[in-house]
């Protein structure tokens, strides 16, 4: 075979290399191709995933990734409603949702993203007070994912997660929150303290009021007590008196006045029974005489000149009366 026939085949070799290179491609499943032919593209000429055929020299793909990926926005400077400056970087998390606007009405989405996200960040804070921008970032967040969404649809873009990093407020105005920080603090530690203290007095005064209803019904137990024991003492002593006869009781008053005599008070004390005791008295004194007088009438015979024993004893009974 001649050399040139040889550098032929070589040749036409080559160029269907080249073109079975330029017109395969292999697109992952988080890919798409996006084919302009002449210059013309439309949605079915967005390829993938798998094995794509194209036009050598025709065709001219463009790829386009449809993962999740994110940008950081650097610290902005904001202005609140309320005239405060503070200092704003947070990240945004987007992805592809249309790869044909993502490449035909597009430059650049993460650049365009990130530009509009700033203003939007401007326009989000410049309508919030400082303290709503510092207590309600979640609200913030979700706000700014909204309308950042709105901006990015007509680029085929989808926002889904916008995250405030860091907010930075002015120098006093973190050390005014510093002091209502240390001021609520120590408020609560009043409150604590004195809920504490309150509490102990509660108990103190249920403890007092249990042992003084205690206290109470141990002297109420003791006075009935008490008062049943007194009344069966008095109870014994009156069926004991029942049984004590009338010399008995005299001999006990004898007795009674003998201990106020032998007292050493100069007071004297006379009762006012002194006449019935006296006539008691003579009465047993009497009766001790005529039964001495009957026994010795009865051992002795009785002279006719004598008194009887009878008459001397009523006389000397009248004058003892």
């Amino acid at each position: 075979m001649e050399p040139v026939t040889i550098a032929a085949i070589a040749l036409v070799a080559v160029i269907i290399l080249v073109l079975i290179y330029l017109s395969v491609r292999v697109v992952n499943e988080y890919d798409r191709l996006v084919v302009f032919r002449f210059g013309r593209t439309g949605p079915e000429l967005v390829k993938g995933p798998g094995l794509v055929f194209l036009i050598p020299i025709v065709d001219r793909p463009v790829r386009v990734d449809l993962r999740e990926q994110f940008i950081e926005v650097p610290s902005q400077t904001t202005i609140t409603r309320d005239n405060a400056p503070i200092n704003i970087d947070f990240l945004i998390y987007w992805k592809i949702a249309d790869p044909l606007r993502s490449v035909v009405n597009v430059a650049f989405f993460a650049g365009a993203l990130q530009g509009i996200a700033t203003t939007t960040l401007r326009a989000v804070i410049g309508d919030i007070l400082l303290d709503d921008v510092l207590s309600k970032r979640d609200q913030i967040n979700e706000v700014l994912r909204v309308k950042l969404d709105e901006q990015t649809e007509r680029w085929g873009g989808k926002v889904t997660t916008v995250e405030i990093r860091e907010i930075i407020p002015p120098r006093d105005v973190q050390d005014a929150m510093n002091r209502m920080l240390s001021a609520e603090r120590n408020r609560r530690a009043v409150i604590t303290e004195s809920e504490g203290a309150r509490q102990a007095n509660i108990n103190v005064a249920e403890g007092e009021k249990q042992a003084a209803i205690l206290r109470a019904e141990g002297s109420r137990q003791s006075s009935i007590l008490e008062a049943e024991g007194f009344s069966q003492a008095l109870e014994r002593i009156f069926q004991a008196a029942r049984t004590v006869d009338e010399r008995t009781m005299t001999l006990q008053y004898l007795e009674a006045l003998k201990a106020l005599g032998a007292s050493p008070s100069t007071k004297f004390i006379l009762p006012l029974e002194l006449t019935d005791l006296a006539r008691r008295v003579g009465d047993y004194v009497d009766r001790g005489l005529s039964s001495v007088s009957s026994a010795a009438g009865a051992v002795a015979p009785r002279s006719p000149d004598a008194p009887a024993m009878g008459t001397t004893g009523g006389e000397r009974t009248g004058q003892s009366g």
